[in-house]
């Protein structure tokens, strides 16, 4: 067989499993960020326009969580949250908006004091879906039921189930996603 004979198949064939390799790469690629981000992944593809921009957002938004300094927490300080969170739960009683807004604010506490910026929403909400992407609907959700407190327009029922999604995202950052730091550490 000549050179060119062995170059002309030699180098489709190269080229071929470059291109499966490729192809590979990107499928697995997706399916780690869908695995990591859950709902968020599709929401942000929406958002973006297409999967190829949406990948890009997310792995922007992994980069940026890597520099983080996110921190699990003692256990003292978590049973302090959990107090507040009851004191919290045990208001919307006799105080249901205030409740909400207060639930707001410790989720935001408590954001803070695991190490994530907490400056504004969308940015609470892009550093947030790196690690509780599940969870972020939930946020979301209240979020907007708490921006309707100062209107005095939301139901007593929103508040409720923004009670309810306030609290789905604090457990998981209390605990740290099932991670949490050994006693007294």
């Amino acid at each position: 067989m000549s050179t060119g004979t062995l170059l002309a198949i030699i180098i489709p064939v190269v080229v071929v499993v470059a291109l499966i390799a490729l192809g590979s790469s990107l499928v697995m690629r997706r399916r780690r960020l869908r695995r990591r981000f859950g709902p968020e992944y599709d929401r942000t593809v929406e958002e973006a326009g297409g999967r190829r921009a949406a990948e890009r957002e997310l792995q922007a938004r992994e980069r940026r969580h890597e520099a983080l300094d996110i921190k699990p927490l003692p256990s003292s300080v978590r049973d302090r949250y959990a107090r507040e969170w009851s004191a919290v739960q045990e208001e919307f009683v006799d105080r249901p908006e205030d409740a909400v807004h207060d639930a707001d604010r410790l989720v935001t506490s408590l954001m803070h004091e695991r190490g994530y910026p907490t400056e504004g929403f969308e940015d609470r909400v892009r550093d947030l879906s790196v690690e509780h992407g599940r969870t972020l609907e939930h946020y979301r959700a209240a979020h907007e039921v708490e921006r309707l407190g100062p209107r005095r327009t939301a139901t007593t029922e929103q508040m409720r189930n923004a009670m309810v999604h306030y609290r789905a995202l604090f457990e998981e950052l209390l605990s740290d996603g099932g991670r949490t730091q050994a006693a007294g550490a």
